[in-house]
Formats: C-alpha cells, sequence, structure tokens
C-alpha cells in the first residue's frame, strides 16, 4: 500500500515538472518582446486614458509613438507640448510644436431664444433623447442641455448653466481632449486653436435650415445671409450648407464678421476689449468708400485713354 502512495507521489511530481517545462519552453518561444521604451514613453504621459490622441489609452499612445518613424501624426492633447518634447527625447525625434486648442460650443439657444415647442419626461440623457425625437424646440439641431458633454469631461472644463440650459467651457482647465466632442450626438461642440493671446471667434451655430425657418426657431442662429463672408476681406468666412463657418488658419481676428452679423450668431473670446460695432461698421464703410472711387477713378481713366 505504501509503496502504491510512493509511485503514484513520485509519477504526479514527474509529470509535473515535465508540464511546467513544456509550458516555460511554449511561452518562452510565444513570448511577445515589447520594446522597454515603451514603458518610458508612458511614464511620462498624463495618465488620463481618455483617447483625446486617438488610441485606447495612453499605453496604446506609448505603444503606436515607440513603433511610429516620427511623431508627425501623434499628439497628447492633454500633456501638449511639453509631453510631447519628453516623449520625442526618449524616442530620438523631433516634434513640430502645435497650437493649444480648446473646446467651443457652436450653439447660442438658450432658453430665452428659444422658444420650448415640446416636453421631455425621460431619462437625462442627449443620446437617448436625440434618438427618440428632435429636441425641446424648434431647432432640431441645437443643444438638448442634458449634459452629457459636462460628464465626459474628465477635468472639470464643462459645466451646464442653470439659466440659458447650454454647456460653458473653462478654457483654463480644458485640455481639448474631444471627449465632449463624441459625448454630444448634436455635434455642437467643436475643437479649435485657442488662438494667438487666446482670442478666438467662431460661429455658434450648426443649424442648416434656411434662413426664414432658423429664425423663427432661434433667435441667436445663423441665417446663412453672407454679409460675414461679404465683409471678410481674408477669405476666412464662408457658408455652407445654409450656415456659416470661420476658418482658424485664415482669420485675422479682426471682429469684422461679427461686428456685421444681423442675429449675433458669431462670438469672441478672449479679446481684451469688448467689441465695439460702430467703430468697426464705420471703417468697414470707409473701405468700401475708398474701393468705389478707385474703381470709379480707374474706369474713369480707361474711357479716357
Amino acid at each position: 500500500m505504501n509503496s502504491v502512495i510512493i509511485w503514484t507521489v513520485a509519477i504526479i511530481t514527474v509529470l509535473g515538472v515535465f508540464l511546467a517545462l513544456v509550458l516555460y519552453l511554449v511561452a518562452e518561444r510565444f513570448k511577445v518582446k515589447e520594446d522597454p521604451r515603451i514603458d518610458e514613453v508612458e511614464k511620462t504621459m498624463p495618465g488620463a486614458n481618455c483617447g483625446g490622441c486617438g488610441f485606447a489609452g495612453c499605453r496604446a499612445f506609448a505603444d503606436a509613438a515607440v513603433k511610429a518613424e516620427n511623431l508627425d501624426d501623434i499628439f497628447c492633447p492633454v500633456g501638449g507640448n511639453d509631453v510631447m518634447k519628453k516623449v520625442a527625447s526618449i524616442l530620438g525625434h523631433e516634434i513640430k510644436e502645435k497650437a493649444p486648442s480648446v473646446a467651443v460650443v457652436r450653439c447660442a439657444g438658450s432658453c430665452q431664444v428659444r422658444p420650448r415647442t415640446n416636453s421631455y419626461d425621460g431619462m437625462q440623457s442627449c443620446r437617448v433623447k436625440a434618438a427618440l425625437y428632435a429636441g425641446d424646440t424648434g431647432c432640431s439641431f441645437g443643444c438638448l442641455g442634458c449634459g452629457d458633454c459636462a460628464a465626459a469631461c474628465q477635468f472639470g472644463a464643462l459645466s451646464m448653466d442653470k439659466e440659458t440650459g447650454l454647456p460653458v467651457v473653462d478654457g483654463q482647465k480644458c485640455t481639448a481632449c474631444g471627449a465632449c466632442v463624441k459625448a454630444c450626438p448634436k455635434n455642437i461642440i467643436e475643437i479649435r486653436p485657442k488662438g494667438p493671446r487666446g482670442m478666438r471667434l467662431w460661429v455658434s451655430c450648426v443649424n442648416k435650415a434656411k434662413g426664414p425657418s432658423v429664425r423663427k426657431a432661434c433667435g441667436a442662429a445663423c441665417i446663412g445671409c453672407s454679409i460675414c463672408e461679404k465683409t471678410c476681406t481674408h477669405d476666412a468666412v464662408h457658408v455652407i450648407d445654409n450656415v456659416a463657418y470661420i476658418d482658424p488658419a485664415k482669420c485675422k481676428l479682426c471682429r469684422e464678421c461679427e461686428a456685421m452679423c444681423p442675429t449675433g450668431a458669431i462670438h469672441a473670446s478672449g479679446f481684451p476689449k469688448p467689441l465695439d460695432k460702430d467703430a468697426v461698421k464705420a471703417r468697414i464703410a470707409e473701405r468700401k468708400k475708398k474701393a468705389a472711387e478707385a474703381a470709379a477713378a480707374d474706369v474713369e481713366s480707361k474711357v479716357e485713354a
């Protein structure tokens, strides 16, 4: 009896050692070797795992950065240029610094200018609400006011204004990670450059319906009148699908479009002084007058010739 027990233990022991050896050899054979620089890069990351870089998290970002030939198409919006300099230093790359960006809300349809036409008693979620119906007002493009964007922000940069019913962005806290953009089913949040010294202009409307119906639905909407487009001398403003858009790369921050907008759909932020609309309009009128005089003089000279 004792010999049977001894042989059983011995066989099990030998079998265990053999299987352990097999498992070890298999593990070594198929082991995925990681570049140690991945850990180094990950340590420099902010650890937000927000996905703003386009990858699943900071680890995935680090892996992609190590494998990339350069860092031209890889950027961490949360860490910004400071973090990217550290990453570049580890990997022996050079980076082109990017201008800081910030989220802007492209809807000015507050409770005061957007008459309520419906009542919603369901789950307080913009995504659920958008799937059920157009919204509480006549504008089917605007903010639904449930705060999905604020809930998605990990940095406390978004909050809902109780008076207007619209989200408010804290430019100092915003990291431009884009989580709020993904959370908004109406696509009214956009990531734009902060602009020089924090000055920027944007059209706070995405309503693509035609002027009369837009005006009826919201008193602060863009009506696609093209006055801003005709006013801009820098080719920065264009009306596309009945709504104006300002190209931040071309905008010179002259604020002429803002002064001429009949509905106030163009918003500004970061400027040290409030807009003097009368002064800007006088400047535009003077420019047009000089242009007309120059054109008349040119015609006259051609006639005399």
